[in-house]
């Protein structure tokens, strides 16, 4: 079976002004989700503004949680929460939560992560898991970055499950940058990822899972990503602030479908 494209739009700590919410939840609501799924993960602070905004055919994802539940746990937010309001996904993992975010915070691990997802699907949710590489070791080519990037897939080999995972690669060092990998580096790393989930998981589940590509995709750049045949949608992040989203969306779509 074709795997189904997915397209999720990262607010961040995205608007101040809470008048914008409107404007930018119509952007969302524009798109054609007929073939292709779509997400969208407001601020931890608009979640509770917008979640029931949205059209159907477009989950509201928070964009992090905890692995405990309620209780007295300051500043988290838990699955249990998600599950009240409707919420069916949540997005752990991504890069500015794992050191990347220019600040002596501490980056959560991959070992935490795989705890946070294990309690998203005690709750009925599902994840999506953010991984990716600085520039660092992007610059030590493929076999650099695949090793990197097994490192945050290992403790998740339990929980490799095609119909409550997608897997959200990241180039950190495309990030807010307006830099993007080129096709041939997306498809390049994404079949590498594919070949090493096959080998250390399953065959069936490699095939099924969905990866997205997550490093500063745009209108312009979607339909050549579309075309690579392991890129099966986007974690987009400052053009999910804008009209040009829905075209993100209708590129991968009508990629897939041809």
């Amino acid at each position: 079976m074709p795997r189904r494209p997915i397209v999720g739009g990262n607010w961040k700590c995205n608007p101040v002004e809470v008048s914008k919410l409107d404007g930018l939840v119509a952007n969302i609501n524009a798109c054609d989700t007929t073939d292709c799924d779509v997400y969208v993960c407001p601020s931890n602070l608009h979640v509770g503004i917008v979640y029931t905004k949205f059209k159907e055919g477009v989950w509201c994802t928070p964009q992090n949680c905890n692995f405990k539940g309620c209780g007295a746990f300051t500043g988290e937010m838990a699955a249990d929460q998600m599950v009240d309001m409707g919420l069916k996904w949540c997005l752990i993992g991504h890069s500015e939560r794992r050191g990347e975010f220019g600040l002596p915070t501490p980056p959560e691990s991959s070992a935490l992560l795989a705890a946070k997802c294990e309690y998203l699907y005690s709750k009925g949710m599902k994840c999506v898991y953010a991984i990716g590489e600085p520039l660092s070791i992007r610059e030590k080519g493929i076999e650099a970055v695949l090793e990197y990037c097994v490192q945050q897939l290992k403790p998740f080999l339990p929980l490799m499950d095609a119909e409550k995972l997608v897997i959200a690669y990241e180039p950190v060092w495309s990030i807010g940058t307006g830099v993007t990998a080129s096709p041939e580096q997306a498809q390049e790393t994404h079949a590498a990822l594919r070949k090493w989930i096959a080998e250390n998981k399953d065959p069936a589940t490699a095939e099924a899972i969905r990866i997205q590509y997550g490093g500063s995709a745009t209108a312009a750049n979607a339909p050549q990503l579309s075309a690579c045949p392991d890129v099966d949608g986007f974690l987009v992040g400052g053009a999910s602030l804008k009209s040009e989203f829905a075209e993100i969306v209708a590129a991968i779509a009508n990629a897939k479908k041809a």
